[in-house]
């Protein structure tokens, strides 16, 4: 099958369209033929060789996450069949065939790209909100509130009955104000921003930006309980709580996948490109200034 590898880290140029052999379905496990593949962040940071704690050993292939129709099951899988379309989280997703053992019946009406860059951004912000303890009548402040993550953990904030403030470029305030936030821009001055809009202070601070803006958050909260970022390697040494990963999220996606057929979560999809543009989606994510999940489709 064709996927994309690499042997070496370093930038774009090091990823290959090659020919592998093809993955299959172990216990607990189902193979997909993929239709959409998303492309994150941490696929570049990853290949470049920041994070070498987190890469597996080469040939490497990229892509967590991942929408597709199963052609295998595995033993011990129960509640879907051959035929039945999934989406979900892979460990090699730039390819015409992934397994996942963790992923969610795909609604029909469900497009593709959105199935593709539901599982990351969905899992995250349920994690965060839930570690933040959002509820009704909080005040939440949203960094790099028009990402992928954090449009929607807007919406999820909004839909938990919070009051959300987002932190976003003047260009995306129109966006930012759709999903229901309050937009402020980043940047020198943000604290006084934030306070001006919202005078009752700040409940909590979901950081999915990692911009530096910790210090501020800290400052408006008057503490470090409540603000945890995704995004800001610098949180340990502020006593600020850094999330990273969870536990299986499967069980759970089709609820969302079915709130997004509904309407009522979107995201927002920058560009869909065919397998072989591996290199220019990678290098369009991480100008960090795309306005979407940039997604690949193997089949094209």
């Amino acid at each position: 099958m064709k996927a994309i590898t690499y042997t070496e880290f370093g930038g774009s140029d090091v990823l290959r369209l090659t020919e592998v052999e093809e993955p299959h379905a172990g216990p607990g496990q189902v193979r997909l033929k993929v239709v959409a593949a998303a492309v994150n962040p941490l696929d570049h940071k990853i290949r470049n060789g920041w994070m070498p704690q987190m890469a597996p050993p080469f040939p490497i292939t990229p892509g967590a996450e991942v929408a597709g129709i199963v052609d295998e099951v595995g033993e011990g899988v129960t509640g879907v069949a051959v035929g039945d379309q999934v989406l979900g989280w892979t460990g090699a997703g730039y390819a015409e065939y992934a397994v996942s053992g963790d992923f969610a019946l795909k609604p029909a009406d469900l497009d593709w790209d959105t199935a593709a860059a539901l599982p990351v951004a969905v899992e995250t912000s349920v994690r965060v909100l839930d570690e933040l303890k959002v509820g009704e009548g909080d005040t939440v402040l949203i960094h790099g509130a028009s990402g992928v993550v954090g449009a929607v953990g807007v919406q999820l904030a909004v839909a938990r009955g919070a009051t959300v403030v987002g932190t976003a470029s003047p260009a995306n305030h129109d966006y930012v104000r759709s999903l229901g936030a309050v937009p402020v821009a980043y940047g020198e001055g943000l604290a006084d921003r934030v306070r001006a809009v919202a005078p009752q202070g700040v409940d909590a601070v979901f950081d999915a930006a990692g911009q530096g803006d910790l210090p501020v958050s800290i400052d408006l909260r008057g503490g470090t309980d409540r603000i945890v970022t995704i995004a800001d390697p610098a949180a340990g040494g502020l006593g600020v709580t850094f999330s990273g990963g969870g536990a299986p999220f499967g069980s759970r996606l089709g609820e969302y996948a079915r709130l997004a057929v509904e309407g009522r979560l979107t995201v927002r999809i920058a560009r869909s490109l065919p397998l072989a543009e591996a290199a220019q989606a990678q290098d369009l994510v991480a100008t960090g200034h795309v306005a979407g999940k940039v997604v690949l489709r193997p089949s094209e």
